[in-house]
């Protein structure tokens, strides 16, 4: 009998054991669950840098530098400054231009950053690229919105890059028909009329012969609907015959003299030497990205 009651009571103390053990046990997991894990350092820092929005970003470096005014870019302020604080860090802009507007001294001081890097030609065109805009936020902001012109590719016997490519196919199925090229990208000093617009990507050409001018303006919707700042040219305004100009918005490889063809066109001029008044079919004006996210 003594035996027994010993058993019985090595065997409460070993339950009241677990029980004690069990309870520690799930108080422990508990805690661990009700305590964060703590931030690293990195990832507090990560967590509280800025964005810079580079559609938006691009856009104003366009825009801003053909306008009359300080007038700032709508959506772009934020990012535009982000991008020249880091400039002035750098001693590249001096602290009184730092004030969201990308106008001409912002592309000086960015084109100057990106030969830093080592850049020439069109990747040093004052233009934010995805490589150059990343490099100069490093612990100062993170990039979203990304934009590129992708590979070369060619098209009617002329380059273009890929994003002109989606665009006009896009194009042609919004119209029904192919569209032929007259003139491609990448193409400096290939034709003195073009006053360079052709030098970079994103500008192409378009053939209208045969079209009636019903037509001609419809091709030039259809290009504006996708991202293109397009116009109907006339031998009357130029030594050209009849044809489409189109430059690619925000094709971050565009010439300066494109860059400058599409600030005009958001201004509601015609993208010539004259400054005149747009020429073409008004419609509300988006780039290729904005387009994509709306249909």
């Amino acid at each position: 009998m003594a035996s027994a009651i010993k058993t019985r009571k090595t065997a409460t103390r070993l339950l009241t054991a677990v029980a004690v053990l069990s309870g520690l046990v799930l108080s422990a997991a508990q805690a661990n669950a009700a305590t964060p894990a703590p931030r690293t350092e990195a990832s507090a820092v990560t967590a509280t840098l800025p964005t810079v929005n580079m559609e938006a970003t691009v856009l104003a470096a366009q825009i801003d530098p053909r306008r009359a005014d300080n007038t700032l870019t709508p959506g772009a302020k934020d990012s535009v400054l982000a991008v020249e604080r880091a400039l002035q860090a750098r001693g590249l802009l001096d602290a009184k231009w730092v004030d969201g507007y990308f106008g001409t001294t912002t592309i000086t001081a960015y084109a100057a950053y990106q030969r830093s890097l080592g850049y020439t030609g069109l990747a040093a065109n004052g233009l934010p690229g995805t490589t150059s805009l990343t490099t100069l936020g490093q612990g100062r902001y993170t990039v979203t919105q990304q934009i590129g012109p992708g590979a070369h590719v060619q098209r009617d016997g002329y380059t273009i890059d890929t994003r002109t490519q989606k665009m006009l196919t896009e194009a042609e199925r919004l119209l029904g028909f192919s569209l032929t090229l007259d003139q491609g990208s990448y193409n400096p000093g290939g034709d003195p009329t073009s006053a360079g617009t052709h030098d970079g990507g994103g500008v192409v050409d378009v053939n209208v012969d045969g079209m009636t001018s019903a037509t001609r303006t419809a091709v030039a919707k259809a290009l504006r609907q996708v991202g293109f700042a397009a116009w109907v040219r006339s031998p009357s305004q130029g030594d050209w015959p009849w044809h489409i100009h189109a430059a690619a918005i925000n094709d971050t490889d565009l010439s300066t003299q494109a860059q400058n063809q599409t600030g005009d066109y958001y201004l509601g001029l015609n993208g010539l030497a004259n400054h005149a008044a747009d020429d073409g079919p008004r419609i509300p004006i988006q780039t290729w990205e904005e387009y994509q996210r709306t249909h």
